[in-house]
């Protein structure tokens, strides 16, 4: 199915591009995310209408991730859970907790833009994730887990 890109979309395309996509996934989630538009003749033609107010749109968006990148940037979050003698966790810290600990701090953030690379934290110690909250934009978070102190 061809549609036309109304937002950047990670390995994807920019905004006002037409691409290429699986039918499941255009209809199941690009579609229905208003990320992206079928592709026709007068989708186009008002997509054209309109792309000065949605290119601005999109830079006001970049803007505000760029600004809440720069106050993520070093920040340190503090999480305590129940861990072993050892160190490692009973269950572990996940994308979840590390956007609720920077909730706590006043930056909202949503789970999905926590990355964290190697899958959920399982033991006590500094971690440091990545936090997205733009496709172009990435700020470093350290993750600070302590054991939970009965």
């Amino acid at each position: 199915m061809q549609v036309i890109l109304l937002e950047k979309v990670g390995k994807l395309g920019n905004l006002g591009e037409v691409v290429k996509v699986k039918d499941g996934y255009a209809r199941n989630y690009l579609i229905p995310s208003r990320l992206a538009r079928r592709a026709t003749e007068a989708a186009i033609k008002e997509f054209e209408a309109r792309r000065a107010e949605l290119e601005k749109a999109a830079a006001a968006k970049l803007e505000a991730a760029k600004s809440l990148g720069e106050q993520l940037q070093g920040k340190v979050v503090r999480i305590t859970q129940k861990a072993g003698v050892d160190g490692r966790l009973f269950g572990s810290v996940t994308n979840a907790d590390i956007a609720e600990g920077l909730a706590k701090l006043g930056l909202a953030v949503h789970k999905s833009q926590v990355r964290l690379g190697a899958g959920p934290i399982k033991t006590v110690g500094d971690h440091v994730v990545t936090v997205s909250p733009h496709g172009d934009v990435m700020a470093e978070v350290t993750v600070q887990v302590a054991a939970q102190v009965d």
